[in-house]
C-alpha cells in the first residue's frame, strides 16, 4: 500500500512541540490541572501516549493503543463543560506553536473529536430513557 499523505501539513516535531506545550499549559491551568494531576503520575510517559495517538491520527502512523472514549469516561471527574476549557487552550496553543492553515486543521480535528469525547462523558449522566442530546 502506497505511504499517504499526512492528514495535515504537520511534522512529529510539530507534533511533540504542540503536546509539550499543550501540557506545559495544562499543569498550571486553573481548571484543567486538578482533572490531570488526579489521574497522570507520568507525565512524560503520558505526553509520549498522546504524541503517538496524534501522531496516528494526523499522520497515520502506527503505534496509538487506547481508547480515548474508555479514558474520559472512566476518569470520574471529567464533566462536559471541561471540554471547551481543553479545546480553547489547545487552540491556543495550536496558533501559537503552528502556521495559520495547520493549526486550524489541527483545531477542526480536535474540535470533533473533542465533541465526540464530550457527548460520551454526557451520556454518563443520562438516565435510562433519557433521549440523549445530540447537539
Amino acid at each position: 500500500m502506497p505511504d499517504l499523505p499526512p492528514r495535515i501539513a504537520v511534522t512529529p516535531d510539530d507534533i511533540e512541540r504542540v503536546v509539550a506545550r499543550f501540557y506545559a499549559r495544562t499543569r498550571v491551568h486553573p481548571v484543567l490541572r486538578p482533572i490531570f494531576s488526579a489521574h497522570v503520575t507520568d507525565w512524560p510517559a503520558h505526553e509520549a501516549k498522546i504524541v503517538r495517538f496524534w501522531r496516528g491520527a494526523i499522520l497515520g502512523e502506527p503505534g496509538y493503543d487506547g481508547s480515548p472514549m474508555l479514558a474520559h469516561r472512566r476518569a470520574g471527574n471529567v464533566l462536559p463543560e471541561h471540554f471547551a476549557v481543553w479545546l480553547g487552550l489547545f487552540d491556543t496553543v495550536l496558533r501559537e506553536t503552528l502556521p495559520p492553515g495547520p493549526a486550524e486543521q489541527w483545531s477542526a480535528l480536535a474540535h470533533r473529536l473533542g465533541r465526540g469525547l464530550r457527548l460520551g462523558v454526557e451520556d454518563l449522566g443520562r438516565r435510562a430513557g433519557e433521549v440523549p442530546r445530540l447537539g
